[in-house]
């Protein structure tokens, strides 16, 4: 009779789809307390708004947005920082990333690079590639690629591997790439 179960399957699929809900708040909170940090009023912080706005998206509940803000003055040691790597073909890969501890961030991800076949990049060496993004506009928060490269599928697929082991790391925010 196996299989017969039906509580232990809903169990277990309630299971999955709530650790990655919980990856995802995560994620979306530390977003608003590192916008919040600077001034904890939305009306007077675009990024601010468009961290809560994108929450809200993902349905986060307004009790766990509203005490990511007040705990942002708290919040002394969390920081935001960008990480450069190549993938297949040369591929360019901007990690942006909010962390409380930069050293540790930094060697997880590039054991997720290295065990990816990607590459750790040094400072500044993937950023002449891209046009940054303009932190008052809400509209232009993305990297975007000045020289948009294309790839084969064989190295599509391995980048779209590189991004979903990056995309697993708790510290890791967004992801660009300069493939089209």
């Amino acid at each position: 009779m196996s299989g017969h179960n039906k509580w232990s399957q809903i169990k277990n699929k309630k299971g999955v789809a709530d650790v990655k809900r919980g990856k995802v708040f995560s994620k979306m909170l530390r977003a608003i307390s590192i916008a919040a940090k600077s001034e904890p009023n939305q009306q007077f912080n675009p990024r601010l708004r468009s961290a809560v706005e994108t929450a809200k998206e993902y349905l986060v509940p307004l009790d766990n947005i509203e005490r990511a803000i007040s705990k942002a003055s708290d919040q002394k040691d969390l920081s935001e920082m960008v990480i450069e790597a190549y993938g297949p073909e040369g591929s360019a890969i901007i990690i942006e990333a909010i962390t409380d501890s930069t050293n540790r961030t930094i060697s997880e991800v590039k054991k997720i690079l290295s065990d990816q076949d990607a590459k750790f990049a040094n400072q500044g060496s993937v950023l002449w590639a891209f046009d940054a993004p303009i932190k008052g506009n809400a509209e232009a928060m993305e990297w975007k690629a000045k020289f948009p490269q294309s790839i084969s599928e064989e190295s599509k697929a391995k980048l779209e591997g590189i991004i979903e082991a990056l995309d697993e790391h708790d510290d890791v925010q967004n992801i660009f790439t300069n493939t089209i």
